[in-house]
């Protein structure tokens, strides 16, 4: 990545940040809930058994009432990191997730999950995406590594105010299948 893509990133992760500051909690909550509505009427989730997706920490789309809405109906697998590595874990209820390793995301606890051929679809967060459905995350890329060899559709879920016309990307950056925000379905 060259240095201008590098400070351009720097750049967006900060806009964002402060556009985050600046979302009323009722509209935080609120657009949480269309997006998470219109993620679970795509056909693609509706068909899947097994979805990955993630326990949102503050400014992320909220996903934990939607966790508990599905989770009778579908395998959900959580993200648990370990050093540099994202493992797998499946989510098997609020009272058995702990703090994790970075940022005390909560991230189940048990065993890894490794037959990650079965998830057919990943919910992704990020911090910024763009209408050629590409994604920008903090800067660890976790989920970019993790993301290049799964064949699992691939939903981008974020706030309005974090889609953009485009941003910086290289081949390293995993794009998805669709960007879902409160106002606009990307595919």
């Amino acid at each position: 990545m060259s240095l201008q893509t590098d400070q351009l990133k720097k750049e967006l992760r900060q806009l964002v940040r402060e556009l985050r500051k600046a979302q009323p909690e009722s509209e935080y909550m609120k657009d949480s809930a269309v997006i998470m509505e219109r993620l679970e009427q795509l056909p693609a989730f509706r068909n899947a058994e097994t979805v990955m997706i993630y326990w949102s920490i503050a400014g992320e789309v909220y996903t934990h009432n939607f966790i508990r809405k599905w989770s009778d109906n579908k395998r959900f697998i959580l993200p648990s990191i370990d050093g540099d590595r994202m493992n797998l874990k499946e989510y098997t209820g609020e009272s058995n997730l702990k703090a994790g390793d970075l940022y005390n995301i909560p991230e189940p606890d048990g065993r890894l999950f490794e037959e990650v051929e079965k998830i057919e679809m990943i919910i992704v967060p990020g911090v910024a995406f763009d209408r050629n459905n590409n994604r920008m995350g903090r800067g660890k890329a976790y989920y970019d590594r993790f993301l290049q060899n799964l064949n699992a559709y691939k939903a981008g879920v974020c706030f309005s105010f974090q889609l953009f016309d485009q941003i910086p990307a290289d081949e390293t950056d995993v794009k998805m299948d669709i960007v879902i925000t409160s106002h606009l379905v990307a595919s």
